[in-house]
Order: structure tokens, then C-alpha cells, then sequence
């Protein structure tokens, strides 16, 4: 049978290391021109195998490169890094991806618990955070990171009021220790805007669920401790920071545990899934007791619940009374883990008996999705009454679900390996590569063995097995060039087909390894969000391209409200649109340009975003530009630059800007501005002869508005953000009234020598590009 592992000779008969069960020829039959194929030396290097697999990686790379360049962010500074002497500050190391979500918290009010509605509802405006108004979260990563407490998220919120002072106790996740510990902030404005004080409990476990209550003239916190297998209960001894262990009130690895008192007794639920028939997020215990420092006693019913993670057996906040009846809140785990709240109200509750019904929460999920803070999960509540009988709530939320950067990876994995089997399916349809399991990589060829192992490995089942198989996979490639001709139709059909799905793969493989979470988040400003209004101008012959158009903006995630100025024809109703926020319709009396910035009372926000409704753009981009405003409330902040100067003065597009490094005007077919102060400009008596322009051209109204701009301010007055890609599909429609860009232009001058003359010239001016710290102005 040979002695030398390698073979050297090239016909396909029994020689060399090949007896045994593999037929005409086994893995390590294959001729040596095979072996060349795979071995990377010599002249191997120029192998037809090496040069496809070469060009395939090229290709496919370039691809992958070319898609993560057209549809991901750019690349930007983000405002989390804050460089120091020592290096990172704190708040850098904030705020990184988390397998277990990246939570956040957000403030609630209403009549009643069941009628919560979030802050921005409430219209506060707060200067200090260039927030008008405030929005949810009010509570993040970033705001703890900031103020020096490095966090990946925060979670599980409870309230403590005194007088009209709110504290929030909160789960934070550290960055560092990736433990979670307890935070806490002070709101002194019923919750519009929050200061974080510090860690208020750090233990050498984790710790979450911080039920803060009073029992007699002091305050206690019961975290929840289920790592170390306690309930522990801990009593302020300099409130709010300085917590002391006043005792282990139960041997348990309980998770989200609360007490209450109810009917001279006290009651401690909880849930312990530490038992082997526990189910997970299903099962709920009650204990009860004459203190809350015990001793406690099992409730006879125990487990009250051992079911369905959907059907909110584990606690999910405070519970609360409310109409003189008991309601506790339940966390759906279903579709992941804290998917929403439930809410119970309690009927029954005895040392011998348990029993509650669910009530509809009240509360309305975002249809924004992964772009809503808290649009894919939310699973804690705590609302209290504050002393002016409203209602205030603090709720956590994700964006989401829990793995999901497991599960992304994963996917993305899956997908390249999936490219690579498509990459040889292809190089064995062209004859690139003739086998598939290199000769070098069998048993035989690695190296000299003694007789003995030799005679145990063709004695084997599990050698022989593998042999065959090699030699059944080696003999594939022939097959299947016969069944597909690759150079019949359908063999070049099926080599395009196979080729798109690699592309298609290797997109996907980029999207979820480098792509992020798939949402397009608001940009925070001093820690605060807020929202916006967007208004676009149209008319009947364009309504095709508005249901697109208000579909994609709706899901931006600070879009408040969506105002459409009807121009023209027939007006739609709000609900012939897809829409995540509401949307309202101007119908205006004229047909003119000029309603584009009438003064509108009904609008609630102080930021306006202009949007033509033949522009599309990503929302990541639209929130870029809506940070960029809020640090510029006074200019137009855009994404459309022009650069206005010679004489005669004439109208050019944006490369000419580009070529000068310099703008000096932001077309609002694109641009965020103050609603209240451009809108009183555009239609003060000074503006009457400019507005007789616009009529007279139906052109020109955003040119009107940068001159009534810069005619007020000696300073700048107008700021660019370049999108990571934008699409005018008005070059693809016939109603556009820029379709012929020589007319427009042409029509555009003559508006400049005549603002020109009616308000000075902003030729001097020049702002130029790539000026401001967030490198969003290149």
C-alpha cells in the first residue's frame, strides 16, 4: 500500500494511500494538478483556484465597501467623547453596545394612571437644554455618562417624592464593571429636566429593581440582589446617597421585589427562578408578614404563578392604588424579554387566596419602531399622585431587543460564511476550481506514520467513511458542470442568479456585523431631546409621492407632527396616510409660494424642518441637522448650500460653493428654522415687496428668506449639514417646477438682483465648509 504519504503519480487508479471503500478513487486520489489548485507556493500562486478566490474577495469587498459608504452614518464625532489630560473622560466610555439592550427612562402624566402621556405632550420649553419642547428619555446613558458615572443604559425606575421634589432610583448599568448598581437624580420641575447626584448603592453583585418606600419616620430601599440570593432591605442614612444593610429580610434569590402593606398585613411579591420547574419570567411567589422585616411566611397558593412568560407574571414596577383598588404591574416577556407592561387589578388577596384580572394599561406603544426610544420594549412603571392630584410616571424603554447584538452577529456570520460556500459554488460552475476538498488537507498527506497506525486507519469505520465522503464530494464538481452548462442560457442564468445572491448575502453579513442596531437616534443637546414639526408644501398632482414621503419622515424619531400645506385641488385626509405621528392639512385659499411660511399658531414646536416632498433623505440625517439648529436657533440650518456673488449676480448650484470653499444661503426646500422668528419676518411689512416677487416669479421664496436673514443680523445666518445621501425625485416627475434648470436659474438670478436692491447684498458674507467641531459641514 505505499509507504510515502505523498503521490506522485497522476493516474486515477488504487496507488498510493487510497485503498479501502473510496471506489474509483478517494479524497487523497486526486491528481496533483488538484493539489496545485489549493497550495499557495510557487507557481501555485497564479493558479486559476487563487486567482478567482483573488478577484471574488476584490469584487465582493468592494461591494460591501460601497453599500456600508451609501447607507450607514458617516462617520462623525460623536459629542460622547470628550478628550482630557489623563486620556477618556468618563462619559466616552459611555454608552456602548449592550447585549442586554440599551435602555432608557422617560417621564409620564395624566389624569389618572391609565391616561399617562408622554412629557413633550405638555409643551415645557426649557432655554437651558435648547429644548422646545422637552421629549422623552429624560433619563439616558449618555446623561449618566456626563456627569461621570459611565453607563451602558439605564433601566428599572422608581420614584421618591418630597413636597415638589422628585427623585429617581434607577438600575445603571457600569461600563466598566458591566455590574449594575443604583443611581439617582433630582428633578425640582415636576420631572422636565433631571440632575444626576451620584451612585447611591454599589455592591460587589448586581443590583437592579431599587423599590424605594417609607415605613414609619424612615426611608428604605429594597434592591433587588437575586445574584447573591437574598432580599435585602437597606435604610437611608443620608438621603439620597448614603444607604446602610438594615437586615436580610428573606433567604431567597428573588428578582423585582416589592412590598406593600394592605389590610394590617404586609405582603412581599416576587419571583424566584432559581427552582428546576421554575419557568423563567413566568413564575410569581407572595410571602407575608406583620413587618416588613419579617419573619415571612409562604402564601398558601405559592407559586401563584409557574406559566406563560407572556402573561406578566414577574413584576414590572411599583404597584398602586387607585379608586380604592389595588393594580399591579406585570411585564409581558413574550416576543423578548420585557417586551411591555401589563396591568392587574387585584381582587382578591389573602394568606390563602390570590386573584387579579388584567385592565387594559392605557398606554400606546410608538409606531416608530427602532427609532422611538422606547418603541420595541418597555417593562417598568412607577406612577404616583402628586399633591396637586395629578398623576406622574417614570417608565424605562428600549429600542432593541434583548441579544440583539448576539443575534446580529450571529446573522452577519451566517451570511459571510453563506458567501464563501456561494463563492465556490461559482469558481466550480467556471472550472476555476476543480475539487473541493484540497489533497493536502487529507489524513495522508500529513506527514510520515508508522505501519501501525496506517493498518488501524484502513481498518477504521470512521476513516473509511470519511474517504468516501471526500471522494463523493470531489467528484461533485464533474456532475454538476454537466447538469448546469455554463455556457448554456440558463447556466449563465443560474452563475448571474448564484452571484446576486452572494452580493445580496454580503450585504446583509455587513449590515448586521458593522450596521449597528438598524436605528436612526436622536442626537441629545445638554442631555435633552426635544421634537420638531415638519412642514412641506404640496398639491393633488403630487399625492403619490406625499404617501411615500410622510411614510419614511414619520418614523424620524423627533418628528412631532407632519403639516401639509394643500396649495392645490382636492385635499387628502389624514387617514389616507401611513403615519407614525399625526398629520395635519392646511388647505390655503391661494395657490402660492408664499404659504410656506405663513404664521401657523397651531404648530407647538419651536423648530420647523422646511422639507420639500421631493427630497428624501435618511432620518440620521435629519436629526443631525436638528442638532446642529438647536445649537443655531437664530440661522437656517440646511442641507442644500449656495454660494451668491459676482455681478451681475447670478444663481449657481452647489459645486460652485464647493469650488470656493464658502455659502452664504441654505435653500429651505431642506432646513430646519425657528418657527416663530422666520415666520414673523417673512411676513412683516418690510417683506411685502419681496412676497410680490415670489407671486410674480411663483419662485424664489427661500432665496426672500435668507436675504430677510441676513438683513437682520450682522452675524451669520445660516449653517450647513451634508447628508450622508439625498434624492430629489422631482428630476424624475413632470410637476416639479424646477424641471428645467435653465429657466429656473435664470428666474432665480433676477430674484437676487432684485432682493439685492429691496435688501442689501449678502455677497460679502461667506461661511465656510468644514468649520464646525462636529465635522457634519463637510
Amino acid at each position: 500500500m505505499g509507504s510515502g504519504p505523498i503521490i506522485t503519480n497522476t493516474g486515477n487508479g488504487g496507488g498510493g494511500g487510497g485503498g479501502g471503500g473510496g471506489g474509483g478513487g478517494g479524497c487523497c486520489d486526486m491528481s496533483l494538478k488538484c493539489r496545485c489548485r489549493w497550495r499557495l507556493n510557487q507557481q501555485c500562486f497564479l493558479s486559476p483556484a487563487f486567482i478567482f478566490f483573488l478577484a471574488a474577495f476584490l469584487l465582493l469587498g468592494s461591494v460591501a465597501t460601497l453599500y456600508a459608504w451609501v447607507f450607514f452614518t458617516p462617520l462623525v464625532r460623536t459629542p460622547y467623547y470628550v478628550p482630557t489630560t489623563t486620556g477618556l473622560s468618563p462619559s466616552s466610555l459611555g454608552c456602548q453596545e449592550d447585549n442586554e439592550g440599551s435602555w432608557s427612562i422617560g417621564v409620564f402624566y395624566g389624569d389618572s394612571p391609565f391616561s399617562l402621556k408622554p412629557i413633550e405632550d405638555r409643551n415645557v420649553w426649557k432655554n437651558e437644554g435648547a429644548a422646545w419642547p422637552v421629549a422623552n428619555p429624560i433619563l439616558t446613558c449618555a446623561a449618566a455618562s456626563d456627569a461621570g458615572f459611565p453607563s451602558n443604559f439605564v433601566a428599572d425606575p422608581f420614584l421618591y417624592i418630597q413636597g415638589d421634589t422628585l427623585y429617581a432610583f434607577y438600575e445603571t448599568k457600569n461600563s466598566i464593571t458591566l455590574q449594575g448598581d443604583i443611581a439617582v437624580a433630582k428633578s425640582i420641575d415636576k420631572g422636565a429636566t433631571w440632575r444626576h447626584l451620584g451612585m447611591a448603592l454599589d455592591e460587589d453583585w448586581h443590583l437592579s429593581f431599587p423599590y424605594v418606600f417609607n415605613y414609619g419616620d424612615q426611608i428604605y430601599m429594597m434592591p433587588e440582589s437575586g445574584d447573591k440570593g437574598e432580599v435585602r432591605l437597606y435604610r437611608a442614612n443620608k438621603f439620597p446617597l448614603q444607604w446602610e444593610l438594615e437586615r436580610v429580610i428573606l433567604k431567597r434569590p428573588f428578582v423585582d421585589s416589592f412590598i406593600i402593606e394592605h389590610d394590617k398585613k404586609f405582603w412581599l411579591f416576587g419571583s424566584d427562578h432559581s427552582g428546576f420547574a421554575s419557568r423563567k419570567n413566568g413564575q410569581l411567589e407572595i410571602w407575608y408578614s406583620s413587618s416588613p422585616f419579617g419573619p415571612w411566611k409562604p402564601h398558601k397558593r405559592n407559586p401563584i404563578y409557574n406559566t406563560d412568560r407572556t402573561l406578566g407574571a414577574r413584576n414590572g414596577g411599583r404597584p398602586f392604588v387607585y379608586d380604592g383598588f389595588l393594580y399591579r404591574v406585570g411585564q409581558d416577556c413574550g416576543e423578548t424579554y420585557g417586551k411591555r407592561i401589563r396591568i392587574f387589578k387585584v381582587e382578591i388577596l389573602t394568606e390563602d387566596d390570590y386573584k387579579e384580572v388584567e385592565v387594559p394599561s392605557g398606554f400606546h406603544e410608538s409606531k416608530k419602531r427602532r427609532n422611538a426610544w422606547n418603541g420595541v420594549r418597555h417593562h417598568h412603571l412607577d406612577v404616583q399622585r402628586l399633591s396637586s392630584g395629578e398623576w406622574v410616571g417614570l417608565m424605562d424603554g428600549d429600542r432593541v431587543p434583548s441579544g440583539d447584538t448576539f443575534r446580529r452577529f450571529v446573522l452577519g456570520c451566517a451570511s459571510v460564511l453563506a458567501v464563501a460556500v456561494l463563492v465556490v459554488l461559482l469558481g466550480l460552475l467556471l472550472g476555476a476550481v476543480t475539487c473541493i476538498i484540497p489533497l493536502n488537507w487529507c489524513p495522508h498527506n500529513l506527514g510520515k506514520r508508522s505501519d501501525t497506525f496506517l493498518a488501524w486507519e484502513r481498518s477504521n469505520f470512521l476513516s473509511s467513511k470519511v474517504r468516501q465522503f471526500c471522494s463523493r464530494l470531489n467528484r461533485a464538481p464533474t456532475f454538476l458542470r454537466v447538469w448546469v452548462k455554463p455556457n448554456s442560457f440558463a447556466g449563465k442564468l443560474v452563475i448571474l442568479l448564484i452571484f446576486l445572491a452572494g452580493v445580496a448575502l454580503m450585504c446583509n453579513g455587513v449590515r448586521n456585523i458593522y450596521g449597528g442596531n438598524g436605528a436612526e437616534e436622536p442626537y441629545p443637546l445638554n442631555s435633552h431631546f426635544s421634537q420638531f414639526t415638519l412642514l412641506t408644501m404640496t398639491y393633488d398632482a403630487r399625492l403619490w409621492n406625499l404617501k411615500m414621503y410622510i411614510k419614511h419622515y414619520s418614523r424620524c424619531s423627533s418628528v412631532r407632527e407632519i403639516v401639509v400645506v394643500w396649495n392645490k385641488g382636492k385635499p387628502p385626509v389624514p387617514e389616507d396616510f401611513d403615519s407614525a405621528v399625526p398629520v395635519r392639512i392646511r388647505v390655503e385659499k391661494l395657490n402660492s409660494l408664499n404659504n410656506r411660511f405663513h404664521i401657523d399658531p397651531s404648530i407647538k414646536t419651536r423648530a420647523v424642518l422646511e422639507l420639500d416632498d421631493d427630497i428624501m433623505m435618511t432620518c440620521d440625517d435629519v436629526e443631525r441637522g436638528f442638532r446642529v439648529w438647536r445649537e443655531h436657533p437664530d440661522r437656517i440650518v440646511g442641507f442644500y448650500p449656495r454660494l451668491i456673488r459676482g455681478s451681475p449676480l447670478k444663481y449657481r448650484a452647489e459645486k460652485y460653493a464647493r469650488r470656493h470653499n464658502g455659502y452664504n444661503m441654505i435653500l429651505t426646500g431642506a432646513a430646519f428654522i425657528d418657527s416663530q422668528l422666520a415666520f414673523k419676518r417673512y411676513w412683516s411689512e418690510e417683506a411685502r415687496a419681496g412676497r410680490m416677487v415670489v407671486d410674480k416669479y411663483f419662485n424664489c421664496e427661500d432665496v426672500l428668506l435668507n436675504y430677510l436673514y441676513a438683513n437682520a443680523s450682522s452675524s451669520p445666518t445660516v449653517e450647513y449639514v451634508k447628508p450622508a445621501w439625498a434624492i430629489d425625485t422631482s428630476k424624475f416627475s413632470s410637476v416639479a417646477i424646477s424641471r428645467d434648470t435653465n429657466m429656473h436659474y435664470r428666474m432665480r438670478s433676477e430674484c437676487l438682483s432684485k432682493f439685492s436692491e429691496l435688501y442689501g447684498s449678502i455677497s460679502s458674507r461667506k461661511s465656510e465648509f468644514n468649520s464646525r467641531k462636529d465635522g457634519w459641514d463637510v
